[in-house]
C-alpha cells in the first residue's frame, strides 16, 4: 500500500477546488447578500429576533452557573504564567456541561443555543482566552459540529456523549505547506482492499486542542480508484491509534495556554464507519461547519470590547495629568468613545447574527464572515488603544504591576491574545477573498461564460442574453430608494429627546446602492480579471462590513429601547441609541474613506514594487542590520513516514 504523491496544482485548479466546496445555492434570504446587491432587507433584521422564553430560563441558569465557577476555580493569571490549563479545570468544566453547550440534549448535551453558547464564551474568555479557545475549538469546529450537521444516527449515539462529558476534540485541517488552499493537501487516506478501513499518513500543523485531544476530525485525501470517488474527506479519529504521534507542542505569542501542536499519521488505520458524509465532501463539511462555527471568535472579541471598556472608564477616571482626568482630554475622549462605540457594535453584531442562526430563517454565511471579519479587526484595535490610554503600564505586564504595588490590570496580555483573532479560522484577507466571493456570485451567475476565457462564441452569446436581460432589471433599481426619503425608517427616531437614527439607516440603504454600482462597474471593467483585484474586493467587503454592523446597532439600539422600556428601565434604551449614533457616525467616516480608496488607491503600485522587493531590486535597504534568527528550513519537511520524536500527547486526568 503506498501513499500517492500529490500532484502540484495549478491556479486554475486551486480555484476549482475551492468552488466545488462551495455551497452553490441560496435556499433561504439573506440580509448581508441582499446589502451587496444594493437591496437593504431591514425587515430580515427587524424587528430584532429574540429568543423565546425556555431557551433564556436554561441559558441564564446556566450563566449563573458557569460565572460561579469561573470566579471560584479558573486563576487566569496562573494559566498565563505556567502556559497550561490545569487538569481540574478542564474536568470541571466537563462535569459543568461546557463542553457540551451546543450539544442536544438526547446526547447528554446542554443543548444551549447560539446566543447562549457565545455568551459563555464571553464569560470563559473574560477569566482565560486560552479556555474559551480550548472549548471553541471543540465545539465550533471539533467532532461535535460536522456530526451535528452531516453525521449519521450511528455516529452521534457513538461520538457526541464522549464529547459532551469526557473526550476533547480537535479539527486537523492545516498541513506545513497548506493553509488556505486544500486543493494542495498532502495527508493520504488509503482505502483497504475490503473497503472496510482507511489508512492515513501525513502531517497537520497547529492543531489546535491536538495536544490533549482524544478525538480528532481529521480531513486528508483519498485518491480515486475503482469504487472509490476519491478527494478531500472527513474522518473521526481516535487520538490514541497506533501511528499517531503528537511531535511538538506550539508555542505562541498569546494564549500560551493554548494546547496546540504538530500531529503525524503513519499507517494510521481508521475505520470506514469513521468517515463523516461522502468521500470528497470533506471541504465542503469543513466550511458549511464553519458558517456558524466562525461566530465563536467574534464573542470573544465582543468580550474583549466589554473588558476594555470597563478598563478604560475606571483608569481614565481616575488617572489624572494637567490638573484633570485624562478622560477629559480630548485625545483620549476620542479613545474612549471609540471604545464604547464599537464595543457596543461589536455585541450587536454578534447577537444578531447568533439570534439568526438559531432561529434558521435566514441564510447566514456572509453575516457570520462579516462577524468574524469585523470582530476580530476591529476587537484588535479596541485593545490596541486601551494600552495606549494606558500608558506605560499598558505596556507593563500585571505581574509586574502586581509586584510593584499596582492593580495588576493585563492589557498588553489582551493584546498579544486578540492578535491571533485576524489570522485563526480564516485570516482577514482570506475572509476578504471569501465574502468578496459571495458578494458577487449573482454576477458571476449571469456573466458566466461572458468572462470565461475558455467559453466559444456561442456560449458567449447566450451569457451575453442574459445577462443583459439581469442587469436591464437590476441596474434601473439601483437609481433611487427609501434611503433619498427624509420620512424613511421614522420608527427610529422615536420622540422624547432620542437621537435620530433614521438619516443614519437611510444612509446604510443610499450606501449599499452605491455599493452595488461600484461592484457592477468594476465587473464591467475588468470582467473576468475581476478575481484578481484583491485591493478592490477588500475594500467592498469593509463597506459592507460597516454597513452591516451600522444595521445592527441601529436594530440592537431600537430593540433595547422597547425591552428597557418595557422593563421599567427608559435610560438604557436612550444610553443604546447615543451609542448607535456615536457607532454610526465613527463608522460613516470609514465608509466614506472607503468608497474613495476603490478609484483612488496604489494598488498597482503595491504590486509592482511588491515584485521588485521579492526579487531583489531593495536589498541594499536591509544593509546595517543583523538578523537574529535561527538556522532551519522556511517551512518544515512534512515527508510522510514514521515518526523520529517523542510522543508529547497527554490525557487531560
Amino acid at each position: 500500500m503506498s501513499t500517492p504523491e500529490v500532484p502540484k496544482v495549478t491556479e486554475r485548479e486551486a480555484r476549482r477546488v475551492a468552488e466545488e466546496a462551495r455551497e452553490q445555492d441560496w435556499r433561504k434570504p439573506s440580509f448581508a447578500k441582499e446589502l451587496f446587491l444594493g437591496r437593504f432587507r431591514l425587515d430580515l433584521i427587524h424587528p430584532h429576533p429574540l429568543p423565546d422564553e425556555e431557551s433564556v430560563r436554561v441559558g441564564e441558569a446556566f450563566l449563573a452557573r458557569l460565572s460561579a465557577f469561573c470566579e471560584t476555580k479558573i486563576d487566569g493569571a496562573l494559566i498565563e504564567r505556567e502556559a497550561t490549563i490545569p487538569d481540574e479545570v478542564i474536568r470541571g468544566l466537563q462535569e459543568l456541561g461546557v463542553f457540551g453547550m451546543k450539544i442536544d440534549t438526547e446526547y447528554d448535551g446542554l443543548g444551549l443555543t447560539q446566543v447562549y453558547y457565545n455568551r459563555a464564551l464571553v464569560l470563559l474568555g473574560s477569566v482565560s482566552p486560552a479556555i474559551s479557545a480550548l472549548v471553541s475549538a471543540h465545539q465550533s469546529i471539533g467532532v461535535p459540529q460536522p456530526l451535528k450537521q452531516f453525521g449519521t444516527a450511528e455516529q452521534k449515539q457513538r461520538f457526541l456523549p464522549r464529547c459532551a462529558r469526557t473526550d476533547i476534540t480537535a479539527f486537523l485541517l492545516t498541513e506545513p505547506d497548506v493553509g488556505s488552499d486544500p486543493a494542495r493537501l498532502a495527508t493520504a487516506a488509503v482505502p483497504s482492499e475490503d473497503g472496510g478501513s482507511y489508512v492515513l499518513d501525513g502531517v497537520k500543523l497547529w492543531t489546535t486542542n491536538g495536544v490533549v485531544a482524544d478525538l480528532l476530525v481529521v480531513m486528508a485525501r483519498v485518491p480515486r480508484s475503482e469504487g472509490h470517488k476519491g478527494g478531500i474527506t472527513a474522518f473521526v479519529v481516535e487520538a490514541g491509534s497506533p501511528g499517531i504521534t503528537v511531535e511538538n507542542r506550539n508555542a505562541f505569542m498569546g494564549l500560551r495556554g493554548l494546547e496546540n501542536g504538530v500531529t503525524r499519521f503513519h499507517q494510521v488505520r481508521v475505520p470506514a464507519e469513521n468517515r463523516i458524509g461522502p468521500e470528497g465532501a470533506g471541504l465542503k463539511i469543513a466550511l458549511t461547519t464553519l458558517n456558524t462555527g466562525r461566530l465563536s471568535l467574534p464573542a470573544m472579541c465582543a468580550g474583549t470590547g466589554k473588558w476594555c471598556l470597563k478598563i478604560a472608564r475606571e483608569w481614565s477616571a481616575a488617572r489624572e495629568q494637567w490638573g484633570k482626568p485624562i478622560a477629559e482630554h480630548e485625545a483620549v475622549a476620542g479613545k474612549i468613545s471609540f471604545i464604547a462605540a464599537t464595543a457596543f457594535a461589536l455585541e450587536a453584531v454578534l447577537d444578531l447574527s447568533s439570534q439568526m442562526a438559531d432561529e434558521d430563517r435566514n441564510d447566514i454565511r456572509i453575516e457570520a464572515a462579516l462577524a468574524k471579519l469585523y470582530g476580530s479587526e476591529m476587537g484588535w484595535r479596541i485593545a490596541d488603544e486601551l494600552v495606549q490610554i494606558r500608558g506605560g503600564r499598558g505596556y507593563e505586564t500585571a505581574e509586574s504591576l502586581a509586584a510593584r504595588g499596582e492593580r495588576a490590570v493585563p492589557a498588553e496580555q489582551v493584546l498579544r491574545d486578540m492578535r491571533i483573532n485576524r489570522i485563526f479560522e480564516g485570516s482577514s484577507e482570506i475572509m476578504h477573498l471569501l465574502i468578496a466571493r459571495e458578494a458577487v456570485d449573482a454576477h458571476l451567475k449571469v456573466a458566466g461564460d461572458l468572462i470565461e476565457p475558455e467559453a466559444d462564441l456561442r456560449r458567449k452569446g447566450r451569457a451575453a442574453a442574459r445577462a443583459g436581460a439581469f442587469y436591464a432589471g437590476w441596474l434601473p433599481k439601483l437609481a433611487a430608494g427609501p434611503g433619498q426619503l427624509p420620512t424613511s425608517y421614522r420608527e427610529f427616531h422615536p420622540e422624547g429627546g432620542y437621537p435620530d437614527l433614521s438619516g443614519q439607516l437611510r444612509f446604510v440603504e443610499r450606501s449599499a446602492r452605491k455599493l452595488a454600482r461600484s461592484t457592477f462597474y468594476a465587473m464591467s471593467r475588468w470582467q473576468g480579471r475581476m478575481e484578481t483585484k484583491q485591493g478592490f474586493l477588500g475594500r467592498i467587503v469593509d463597506i459592507g462590513a460597516e454597513l452591516f454592523a451600522m444595521s445592527a446597532v441601529c436594530v440592537r439600539a431600537e430593540m433595547l429601547r422597547t425591552t428597557a422600556g418595557a422593563a421599567g428601565d427608559a435610560e438604557q434604551g436612550r444610553a443604546a441609541y447615543e451609542l448607535a449614533e456615536l457607532f454610526c457616525r465613527q463608522s460613516r467616516i470609514r465608509v466614506d474613506e472607503l468608497f474613495a480608496r476603490l478609484w483612488t488607491n496604489t494598488d498597482g503600485l503595491d504590486r509592482k514594487v511588491a515584485r521588485q522587493v521579492v526579487v531583489g531590486r531593495y536589498t541594499w535597504l536591509e544593509q546595517g542590520i543583523l538578523d537574529p534568527s535561527g538556522e532551519g528550513p522556511w517551512i518544515a519537511d512534512s515527508t510522510p513516514g514514521p515518526s523520529q520524536r517523542d510522543n508529547v500527547h497527554r490525557t487531560v486526568r
